[in-house]
């Protein structure tokens, strides 16, 4: 299929720069691919939409300050690394900009000399591997000097950095936000809670999917970039309970959709694993964990949009996406949200 089949126009305008400041405030389109139909809410109508025996599934994972600016040994040129994901102890993948300067063996040093990347390997698409010296706990440094990695499309400057965390954020690990979440607050899922909803946690640490476009014509020929997953015993137990008594399995986000997707193609069911998952969902493909998803509006080409039309469908997703532009929806990470049902 021709990349070209999930682009659509979108003005620039609408790509959300800052955060709400309640953020269950938001809009919320809500679809019914059954009839067809879509509709426009506030994302705290959420609760409207489910129901006791129902269970939305949340992603976790923390955002680390994983955005670090520093210099060439010996040169003093300007370098910026993004950290993506830990291989070893104290190696990491990560991006390099500008990636021309950074071969084997070139160090890179961080603050007053605090901590120090060497390169060990050279990778496709400003991809490196780099192996960090430093004394002392590890997080610890990268809380002193890294930022919050936000998107090369938000211009803004955030003066809170938990805005860009959900509210249950807690397994250090991600180099974006599983952004779906950001809508949540505590009295919102306390209210979902006293329903009767489920509410069950998994792990997806965010990685170089999100930042590599698609750069073939071809949807078959993208390559998605693997991340690390986690689903325990607990969580697994539930969403099988949930299955059973023909409640509906609610993803919040394409994190989480993609983790639960994976579980069910290698083991037929929901069950406690975790390993590295680079499964790529697109129309026709057909999903088999989920009955509904909770999503942001996201890019024009992206592999995001292609799995919410595996869902819902190319042509209806593309409708309700032209609705948003002429409703004045807010794009993107910081933008409004979607659910499907």
């Amino acid at each position: 299929m021709d990349i070209n089949a999930y682009n659509f126009e979108l003005p620039e305008e609408l790509i959300a720069q800052v955060p709400l400041k309640d953020r269950s405030s938001s809009k919320l389109m809500v679809l019914n691919r059954t009839a067809n139909t879509i509709d426009h809410q506030h994302f705290s109508d959420i609760t409207e939409h489910l129901h006791r025996g129902d269970c939305l599934v949340l992603n976790d994972t923390r955002v680390l300050p994983a955005r670090l600016y520093g210099s060439k040994e010996g040169t003093g040129g300007k370098v910026e690394v993004l950290l993506l994901h830990q291989t070893d102890n104290d190696e990491w993948e990560v991006l390099i900009k500008p990636a021309k300067k950074v071969k084997e063996g070139t160090r890179i040093v961080f603050g007053n000399g605090q901590l120090i990347a060497e390169c060990t390997e050279v990778q496709d698409h400003g991809g490196r591997k780099v192996k960090f010296l430093y004394d002392g706990i590890f997080l610890e440094v990268l809380e002193s000097l890294g930022e919050m990695p936000l998107p090369p499309y938000i211009k803004e400057q955030l003066p809170d950095q938990e805005r860009y965390q959900t509210v249950y954020a807690r397994e250090e690990g991600s180099a974006a936000a599983p952004t779906a979440g950001l809508h949540f607050t505590e009295a919102l899922l306390n209210e979902l809670k006293a329903k009767g909803v489920e509410i069950v946690y998994l792990t997806l640490h965010v990685g170089l999917g999100t930042f590599r476009p698609v750069s073939v014509e071809s949807v078959e020929e993208h390559e998605m970039h693997a991340e690390f997953y986690t689903l325990n015993e607990e969580s697994a137990q539930k969403l099988n309970e949930v299955k059973k008594n023909n409640g509906r399995v609610v993803a919040v986000g394409t994190t989480s959709t993609r983790t639960l997707e994976t579980i069910v193609r290698d083991h037929g069911a929901f069950k406690a694993a975790s390993g590295w998952t680079d499964i790529f969902i697109y129309p026709p493909y057909q999903l088999r964990s989920i009955d509904g998803l909770i999503t942001n509006f996201h890019l024009p080409k992206s592999t995001l949009i292609m799995l919410v039309s595996a869902f819902a469908g190319r042509e209806f997703i593309l409708e309700a996406y032209q609705r948003a532009v002429e409703e004045r929806y807010r794009f993107f990470s910081f933008g409004d949200a979607m659910f499907i049902y």
